[in-house]
């Protein structure tokens, strides 16, 4: 496995709670690799709470056989990343175990790393929510961010300068790998289930803020992601749904006058994308894009794999 840098274990108690939270969603086989990874850890021990996300095929009974030390919930449907991890969340915290660990499967982490992000959680108390710098797991030199920003005020939203201080207070952190101290969810609630996939890690932590908790990034600790993994929806999910959310977004947290002018510039940055997409025969992209922008004009939100991929 990859290595971050290491940290000093007298820095961290290893009896420490922790849950760490995997969603699946049809790939088992990413799911137990990262299951294995964790309990080969020698000194923390988290619970590990793998959700499944109403998978098609026979997952739940691979990861089951496979990772008898994972806690399995199992959702009859598909809820997004926001549902989805929803229900590992209240499965933890009914458990009395926090902090919670939200993990992709298509993502490496090793022990030090969370045990760095679990000192610096634990050290200042305004701090809600915790970061690793993320970088390329098939290219590993390859850095793809630190945080993230506002998703309406920027169109790239990734912060891709790495940060000079150790720890850097930054908008939003990528679901991909993000510690969250439990009085965040008593204060402001879980994941914004309307999102279903895409901007909810960027509405908890606003609402994290707006509730005078911080979010950083910890420049010692790393997550490195299987970018590729999540290739084949690319060209529809994604940018249905990153299309569409920014309009959510705009609705929840901006008053009449700023969110009539985001509204509008980002109805005619969808449409101009759209029309291109169209041009440039890439038929797939192009409805994606088309049904985002309608879906997030309309108030049409929620779950919407089916109408996208159909």
């Amino acid at each position: 496995m990859l290595k971050s840098p290491k940290v000093k274990w007298e820095h961290t108690n290893p009896t420490v709670d922790l849950a760490i939270i995997i969603l699946n969603w049809n790939a088992a086989d990413d799911t137990i690799r990262c299951v294995r990874e964790i309990a080969a850890w020698e000194r923390l021990r988290p619970t590990v709470w793998v959700v499944d996300n109403g998978s098609a095929n026979d997952d739940v009974e691979a990861i089951a056989r496979a990772c008898p030390e994972a806690r399995l919930v199992r959702n009859a449907a598909n809820l997004g990343f926001a549902g989805g991890s929803n229900r590992g969340i209240q499965a933890a915290r009914q458990a009395r175990e926090t902090p919670i660990l939200l993990l992709n499967n298509d993502a490496l982490m090793d022990e030090s790393s969370v045990a760095r992000m679990l000192h610096t959680l634990r050290e200042d108390d305004t701090i809600g929510l915790v970061g690793p710098l993320l970088f390329d797991a098939e290219d590993p030199h390859t850095f793809i961010s630190a945080g993230a920003k506002n998703p309406v005020l920027h169109h790239q939203t990734r912060v891709v300068t790495r940060p000079q201080a150790e720890i850097q207070e930054v908008e939003a952190i990528s679901g991909t790998a993000i510690l969250i101290r439990s009085a965040v969810f008593e204060a402001v609630g879980l994941l914004d289930e309307d999102y279903f996939f895409s901007t909810e890690l960027a509405d908890l932590c606003r609402r994290a803020r707006q509730a005078g908790y911080r979010c950083v990034i910890d420049a010692r600790a790393r997550a490195y992601h299987r970018v590729s993994r999540s290739a084949g929806f690319r060209s529809t999910l994604y940018p249905y749904y990153i299309v569409r959310n920014r309009f959510l977004y705009v609705r929840k947290f901006y008053p009449a006058l700023p969110r009539l002018l985001l509204t509008g510039f980002w109805a005619s940055y969808s449409l101009a994308l759209s029309a291109k997409l169209r041009l440039t025969g890439e038929r797939a992209a192009y409805r994606a894009v088309w049904l985002g922008l309608v879906d997030g004009l309309q108030g049409r939100f929620g779950g919407q794999n089916e109408r996208v991929l159909n």
